[in-house]
């Protein structure tokens, strides 16, 4: 099945700012979260797929490739594409290892790893090579991103072996095979002739080097896993799709290459009555008929206690009003945001007789507004 454009997954267009994507993001990881949708069977499949242009999208390198190659830049499909699927794990993009070696060795590749028409080498593995980061994501109740919290996780680390100090073995030798070369000489016979090329030592795996005793601990990898307590301080104000780094918590590097990062991205669950956007906080404040028409003082709940407004007299529903400064205090960002009440006034079902008798004489009184007088106007006219 053909993947859907990744500008077209997030709702924007190609050439959207750094800011727009990420705000993009945000709005369909919170519309489209499979807590939120547990109703649809492909919600977890939908979100995936925003999650999976997001890591695309929101990484300037890999952005770049995808916007020259398209799926094939990131997909590993494409020429020398450094990365991994994008459904959670990722590394990042290293222009060296954009070379015309890999352009060959990924047309001519069924023929023997490391054939190069020029004569080149098979690429040595004895360069220090980053680990690939890792993304996390993290569910937080909705006080705990407003007010900021402790979070404690067990996590998997990758870390050199204690025993062999990474190196995977003891009492390190010349490798027999290629002399400590790295490489070994073969002759191609291709389509288009016979070629003298390099390639990986099989034994050393480009080293050069072996040891006389594996590492029983590593079983020669020269890495082990080591489960670890995290805790992370969150800030004030996290909102869905912020992220937050732990380095050198990702994948294990090669020969000696640091490891990756870890990004913890943050999915915020809904609040019963608040609704955030962004930095600011909306709320529907209820109203009885007799609020609506006279006005009142009336107490509102905020993130920060409770305050008291003027409702003022003739309020309709889906008016608004502004409270400034009672919004999310983001430290993450360094932003407050203001909390807006939106007015709804409810018409009672039941009524008692006495109530009845009261709005019937209220009937009989002037209580026609001019849009009420204008829309009688009309009605008759158009009889």
């Amino acid at each position: 099945m053909d993947k859907r454009d990744y500008y077209e997954v997030l709702g924007i267009k190609k050439g959207a700012s750094e800011a727009e994507i990420k705000s993009a993001y945000r709005k369909k990881a919170k519309e489209l979260h499979p807590d939120l949708n547990k109703d649809d069977p492909k919600a977890e499949d939908k979100f995936k797929e925003v999650q999976e242009a997001y890591s695309v999208l929101g990484d300037e390198n890999k952005k770049k490739m995808y916007d020259q190659f398209g799926h094939a830049g990131v997909s590993g499909n494409g020429p020398s594409n450094p990365y991994a699927g994008a459904g959670g794990t990722y590394t990042n993009f290293d222009p060296s290892d954009f070379g015309f070696g890999d352009i060959f060795d990924s047309i001519f590749g069924g023929m023997g790893g490391g054939f190069s028409p020029f004569g080149g080498g098979g690429r040595s593995s004895n360069r220090a090579t980053r680990g690939s980061d890792i993304l996390m994501h993290l569910d937080l109740d909705f006080d705990e991103a407003i007010y900021g919290c402790e979070k404690k996780f067990d996590l998997d680390v990758v870390e050199d072996c204690p025993e062999c100090h990474g190196n995977g073995g003891f009492e390190k030798e010349e490798c027999s095979t290629c002399r400590g070369a790295g490489t070994v000489t073969k002759q191609q016979n291709t389509i288009l002739g016979s070629f003298m090329s390099k390639t990986t030592c099989p034994e050393c795996n480009g080293k050069g080097y072996t040891y006389k005793r594996r590492c029983s601990e590593c079983n020669g990898k020269g890495k082990v896993k080591v489960n670890k307590k995290i805790t992370i301080n969150i800030p004030e104000g996290i909102n869905t799709g912020d992220r937050q780094r732990l380095s050198g918590k990702g994948n294990p590097g090669v020969n000696g290459g640091e490891n990756g990062d870890l990004y913890i991205e943050f999915i915020v669950k809904k609040h019963r009555y608040f609704e955030r956007d962004d930095n600011d906080i909306y709320i529907e404040v209820p109203l009885t008929l007799t609020e609506s028409i006279l006005g009142c003082k009336k107490e509102i709940p905020t993130l920060y206690g409770n305050v008291k407004i003027n409702v003022p007299q003739g309020t309709n529903s889906g008016d608004t009003q502004r409270i400034k400064g009672k919004g999310v205090d983001n430290k993450y960002r360094h932003i407050k945001g203001d909390m807006y009440l939106i007015f709804k006034v409810y018409t009672p079902n039941r009524l008692t007789r006495e109530q009845k008798d009261l709005i019937d004489k209220l009937s009989n009184t002037e209580l026609d507004t001019e849009e009420i007088k204008r829309f009688n106007k009309f009605t008759k006219e158009n009889e």
